[in-house]
Order: C-alpha cells, then structure tokens, then sequence
C-alpha cells in the first residue's frame, strides 16, 4: 500500500506541476462553465430539477474528455521519453504502479469535479433543489470518472505514445457510449448486453436525475476494476518480455 501511494503522490505532484494539468483542469471547467450557462439556465424559466439534470449531463461529457486526456500520459509518457526502464526495474508490483497511477490521475479529476460545484449551487439563487440530487449526480460523476480514469489507463499501458493511447482510450470509450444504439438493432440476448453496458444511457441517468441504483455502482466499479485488471497484465507482460 505504501509503494502504490508512493506512486500516486509522485503523479499526483506530476499533474500540479505541469501546465498541462491545469490547462485540462482549466479547459474543463470553463466548457462545464459555458454549458452550464447557455443551455441548463438558458433565457427562459425552467423547473430548478431540470436545469440541474442538464448539468450533469453536460457535465458526464467533460468528464469522459478530462479522463482520457488526463490519463494518456500515465504509461505512454514512460515509454516515450525512456524512463519506462525505471518503473520496470523498480521494486514496487504492477499493480502498486498501475494502482498508483491511476489513484493520482482520478484524485486529481475528483478535484477539478467538485471545483464545479459552485454551478449547481447558483441554482438556488432563483430555485430549490434537493441536496440529495446534487449530492447523486456527483456521486455518479466520480464512478464515471474512476470506469474512464481505468480505461484511459489500460490505453496508457498498451501504447507507446501519448497520442495513440488517447485514441485508443477514446475509441473505448465512445464504444462503450454508443452501445445502446447497437441495442436497437440487435435482438436478445445481444440487444440486452449491448444496452447493458452503455456508459451514459442505462447507467448515468439514474444518477443524474436524483435516483442511486446499487445496480449502476457495481458496474462502474466493474468497469474500473477489469480495465485495472488488464493494465496489470499488460504491465506485467512488458517487464518480464
């Protein structure tokens, strides 16, 4: 535990650090900002519940983008400047490093995520919205962020730069988001896996309209812990090769 704690603080300094990680932070919460103002508040009278679910929803896709673009350096960037022969060499498991890493890159999005709540907190300058809503949509907004952090990682480990494992995060992704059209073009059973396993659709509007479904937390938590699962596996195979 303490090696993979290590690990996150030293990716976590990395993100603090850097320009890039507040020009993500930044680029994500002016967009979150912009949604927010044009499209939930809008310029005519709406009910304080649906300016709130607007947000989340705006706010699930910011997410998603922040995560992959967080992410693709984790174990690319390794790679491609060389300092991969470290990590290898190191003492620490795969799933210390892997853990680790991907612990700093969801810290650090959990961070600028609830930056973002002084937006719903606007609501009630003119409206009234139950805290337990707000306090659903977060709570779906990080097990969306831990399932897209596991994936942007598992593109990380498998890549050998940072823009292919952007992409190959990003295809991921957007599969997984688009799933339930496939549904509907499918019978059963294939149609029910396929709307099973949309990211947005069948999972995240529960929570974004005020609703906690025990159902919709295991599958992001499964979500997250098969693609840790994987990135293990392909960390292991590249030291050991």
């Amino acid at each position: 535990m303490s090696g993979l704690l290590l690990v996150a603080r030293r990716e976590l300094g990395a993100y603090l650090n850097s320009l890039w990680g507040y020009l993500v932070a930044a680029i994500m919460l002016v967009i979150d900002g912009l949604l927010f103002n044009a499209f939930a508040l809008g310029k005519t009278a709406r009910y304080s519940s649906d300016v709130l679910e607007d947000f989340f929803y705006f706010s699930f896709g910011t997410t998603v983008i922040t995560a992959v673009l967080l992410t693709m350096r984790l174990l690319a960037e390794e790679r491609q400047t060389g300092t991969i022969v470290l990590v290898d060499s190191s003492p620490l498991s795969d799933w210390q490093i892997v853990g680790g890493k991907f612990l700093s890159a969801l810290v650090f999005l959990g961070g600028v995520t609830f930056i973002s709540l002084y937006m719903p907190a606007l609501i009630f300058v003119n409206g009234k919205v139950s805290v337990a809503h707000i306090a659903s949509g977060y709570l779906g907004l990080m097990l969306v962020a831990s399932a897209t952090t596991a994936i942007g990682t598992f593109g990380s480990a498998v890549a050998k730069s940072q823009l292919v494992a952007a992409v190959i995060s990003g295809v991921i992704v957007v599969l997984a988001l688009i799933s339930w059209l496939l549904a509907k073009v499918t019978d059963p059973p294939l149609a029910e896996m396929f709307s099973y396993m949309s990211l947005f659709e069948r999972h995240f509007q529960p929570f974004q309209r005020g609703r906690i479904n025990t159902e919709d937390v295991v599958f992001y938590l499964s979500i997250t812990f098969v693609f840790l699962l994987m990135s293990t596996r392909v960390l292991s195979a590249r030291r050991w090769r």
